[in-house]
Order: C-alpha cells, then sequence, then structure tokens
C-alpha cells in the first residue's frame, strides 16, 4: 500500500467513525462521543482530526469549531459549535465556571474515604523527547477538580471527576499527584498498573468525558451524556469488587 493511499484510507476511517459518533446536534451545537486514539484537530504529526472531518462530511457548514478540547487518548462528549454566536455563548459560560464537565476514570488503589477537591497548580513543561506535559508546581496556573469514587475493586477505583478548572491534562496529572494514577496513562501513570490492567483487556487510557451541561440565556439548558466505551465497560466487568 502506498504512503498516498494509506493516508486516504486513515482518512476514511476517521469520517465513518465521526458519523457514527454524532449523539446530539441542534441549530447551535453539535456533540459527538469522540473516540479515544482521534485527535480533536490536525497537527503534531496528523493532519486529519476531529474538526477537519467534521468539515469534510458537512462541506456546505458554514460554521464548524471546537467549542472545547479533549486529549487524544480522552474519548466522550466533545461541543463542536455551529454558530459563531453559539460559541461566544458556551465560552462566556465556560469563563463563568457554569459550564459543567464530569468524567469516569478508573485508578490505581482503592481510595480512601469519599469526594476530595485537589487545588494543585499545575506548570506545562516539555520533556527530551518533546511531548508536552504538565506538573503540579506551585508557580503554575491554580487547577483545580473533584474527586468522587463511585467503586472500589481490588487494586483501583472507578471516580467520577468534576473539572472545576481546565488546564492540559489536568485531570491525568491531578490523579498522579493524588497518588491514584488513572489506568493506561503512558505518560502520567504507574507502569506495573498499566501492565496489570492490560493483561484483562485494557488497550487504551481508561478516562472518558462522560456529560457537558450547561445553560445559554434564552435557550432551555444542555445536558449530554455520552456512553462509555464498549471496550471501557468490557474491563469495569472483569474487576473483582471489594
Amino acid at each position: 500500500m502506498s504512503a498516498t493511499t494509506s493516508v486516504a484510507s486513515s482518512k476514511a476511517e476517521t469520517l465513518r467513525a465521526l458519523e457514527q459518533a454524532v449523539i446530539f446536534e441542534d441549530s447551535r451545537f453539535l456533540v459527538i462521543n469522540k473516540p479515544s486514539g482521534m485527535a480533536v484537530h490536525g497537527g503534531s504529526g496528523l493532519s486529519f482530526g476531529v474538526i477537519e472531518g467534521l468539515r469534510a462530511l458537512r462541506p456546505t457548514a458554514p460554521y464548524l469549531e471546537l467549542a472545547h478540547r479533549l486529549d487524544r487518548d480522552t474519548s466522550g462528549c466533545l461541543l463542536i459549535a455551529k454558530r459563531r454566536s453559539g460559541l461566544r455563548a458556551f465560552q462566556k459560560q465556560q469563563e463563568a465556571g457554569y459550564v459543567h464537565k464530569h468524567y469516569l476514570a478508573l485508578v490505581k488503589g482503592e481510595w480512601q474515604g469519599g469526594g476530595r477537591k485537589v487545588d494543585a497548580p499545575l506548570s506545562k513543561m516539555t520533556d527530551k523527547s518533546g511531548k508536552r506535559t504538565v506538573r503540579v508546581d506551585a508557580r503554575g496556573k491554580r487547577s483545580v477538580s473533584r474527586f468522587t469514587p463511585l467503586q472500589r475493586f481490588d487494586g483501583a477505583t472507578l471516580m467520577r471527576i468534576k473539572l472545576i478548572t481546565g488546564r492540559t491534562h489536568q485531570i491525568r496529572a491531578h490523579a498522579t499527584h493524588t497518588g491514584h494514577p488513572i489506568a493506561g496513562d503512558c505518560r502520567y501513570g504507574d507502569a506495573a498498573f498499566n501492565e496489570a490492567m492490560a493483561k484483562i483487556g485494557l488497550q487504551r487510557l481508561f478516562l472518558h468525558a462522560e456529560s457537558i451541561r450547561f445553560e445559554i440565556p434564552g435557550v432551555e439548558p444542555y445536558e449530554i451524556n455520552a456512553p462509555l466505551d464498549p471496550r471501557l465497560e468490557a474491563l469495569h466487568g472483569r474487576l473483582v469488587k471489594r
């Protein structure tokens, strides 16, 4: 297969996945349940991502812009604005703290106690290989997440996490900071835990944008939920409950 054919095949697969991923749409917004492994936009060696794919699928659409972002390895709710006015309204709500995003994550270890607010500033850095990472740093930007345990298993806990701020890799860095890194996280995670999870079938980061809720003045509230990846559901069923 030539390089040109391979790229064309990759684009075709992206378009098919995007067509199947739309979970909500009205005149202002479109929401997809983004698959893990799909970048939200081209760059970093990728020429084709979610936004380029949607524009290819809808060549006559006058406006399609990302309203926020998800890491490439994270699945779940991703909001795309279909109007500039919708994007501005969403951004105003987000700046005011009225956008509510919840994630599901499987983390290492048995979380002790109940819900906990993690308030730990994060700074961006680049490692020797050129990969962008973040770390807890007193000189960094304030970053706040709310971790709530849902189910405890033998050696792991299923968490619901609410983003209070929205920094790059925030949940992944905060999870590791608490001593409970996310399963399948090759950048911030625990190698032995990742290996143990891989042995029972985990082949991706166990982080999923479960829901997004916000209001636009004069419009019914938006509340969209994204079903969990069947691969994560299957893994969840293989964990041993405490």
